[in-house]
């Protein structure tokens, strides 16, 4: 009897995710992991603190150790482009002209990122963080005394200034939005980042525009509009967002729009093909639209689901935006989103405090420094009536408002 074969475009967390719930699921086919990295699945937000540091080393990162892969008869081809999916027999082909017939395929081709223009003779002098190489590239730069110039305050670009400054690097932040973060956590919580990362010596500037990045002999020349010279740098780092790898489903004839629009289970237009992770435009009833999200947690949680919808099951997962960022020796988290004046728990000026959304009174979404736990509770909370002064009141114990009867707690 000829076993079903499951084919991963894309060996990355959602691949690995996927392939390693399937396993639990009961699925006994073959599954197949394609991935144009050298490496295995590995995990990625280490690499902008802790691998990047050198206090993990690579095999920390690993997401399926060799005896589970062993154990689980999980195969893992590494090196290797696939360049279409055949739409009508799910056929993988790849680029060296060999080709892999699959029953179903996951497109989890994640994302790249988006590239600015550099002139001059020194493009090593240039970085971006996404793979694995490219920490390994970064990490030499990152001693006492070197100055490097980081191009995009978003969460990435300051985990990396976090881990450079600690390393004794004079590091200048350059962020053409008037306040960095303040549309992911709104302009307060943003203000809130960048008094932590001032206070331990980095030079963020905001509202900036770039007119040109040029590399000389040793260094890298920023210019900056308005500014009589340019900001001089041993190295930059280029941290503006990703675009979706969506070359594949493009030429498999996927409906594509910002990434591989899928429903909320999974399913692209073409039976028998998937998309999730960083590349997929997914439908969110919460949201009543699709979405496309570029965070570790949803990585892993859309790769559960998918591995349910590829098994004919049906448990998707549209729990809300959760993300966590580690900065110097700080705890960074918010869930949900982010609307209007927040409410404050403790005061931003101490070292921990956590912060409340609301949208017609009722809980939208929370951020926290050192406050795990006020996030944790937040997350039950979401869409409930919750009294103000409860949230601001550090004597009063958040779970208490979660296990509170409604009307009480609208009240």
């Amino acid at each position: 009897m000829t076993r079903d074969t499951f084919v991963t475009v894309g060996a990355g967390q959602t691949a690995a995710v996927a392939a390693r719930n399937l396993r639990r699921l009961g699925f006994d086919g073959r599954i197949v992991l394609v991935g144009d990295e050298p490496h295995p699945p590995y995990q990625r937000p280490p690499l902008s603190k802790e691998f990047l540091s050198g206090a993990d080393t690579e095999d920390s990162l690993w997401i399926l150790p060799p005896a589970w892969v062993r154990d689980n008869d999980v195969e893992i081809v590494t090196d290797t482009t696939v360049v279409r999916v055949d739409s009508s027999t799910r056929r993988v082909e790849f680029a060296d002209g060999a080709a892999l017939q699959a029953d179903g395929v996951l497109i989890a081709t994640g994302g790249s990122p988006r590239r600015l223009p550099v002139e001059g003779p020194r493009p090593d002098l240039v970085h971006y963080l996404r793979t694995l190489d490219d920490a390994r590239r970064l990490a030499p730069v990152l001693s006492a005394g070197r100055r490097l110039a980081i191009i995009g305050a978003g969460f990435i670009g300051l985990e990396i200034a976090a881990t450079a400054a600690s390393a004794g690097v004079e590091v200048t932040v350059l962020e053409a939005v008037p306040v960095p973060l303040a549309r992911v956590v709104g302009a307060q919580m943003g203000e809130a980042v960048c008094g932590l990362h001032r206070d331990h010596g980095v030079d963020i500037r905001a509202g900036v525009a770039l007119t040109g990045i040029v590399t000389t002999g040793d260094d890298v020349l920023i210019q900056l509009a308005g500014a009589p010279t340019p900001l001089e740098a041993d190295a930059v780092l280029i941290g503006v967002g990703i675009t979706p790898n969506t070359a594949v489903a493009e030429a498999s004839g996927l409906t594509v729009d910002d990434g591989v629009v899928v429903d909320a289970f999974g399913r692209s237009a073409v039976p028998g093909v998937f998309a999730a992770g960083d590349v997929a435009r997914r439908y969110s009833p919460r949201a009543g639209r699709h979405v496309r999200l570029e965070h570790f947690d949803n990585a892993s949680r859309q790769g559960v689901a998918v591995a349910h919808t590829m098994l004919g099951r049906e448990a998707p997962n549209d729990d809300p935006m959760w993300f966590w960022s580690d900065q110097y020796d700080r705890n960074i988290q918010f869930v949900g989103t982010a609307t209007g004046t927040p409410v404050l728990r403790g005061d931003t000026g101490d070292s921990t405090f956590a912060a409340f959304y609301l949208q017609d009174g009722a809980v939208c979404g929370a951020f926290a420094i050192d406050r795990g736990e006020d996030v944790t509770a937040a997350r039950e909370l979401l869409g409930r009536q919750v009294p103000v002064p409860a949230l601001s009141d550090e004597d009063t114990d958040l779970w208490d408002l979660i296990y509170t009867d409604d009307a009480e707690v609208g009240a």
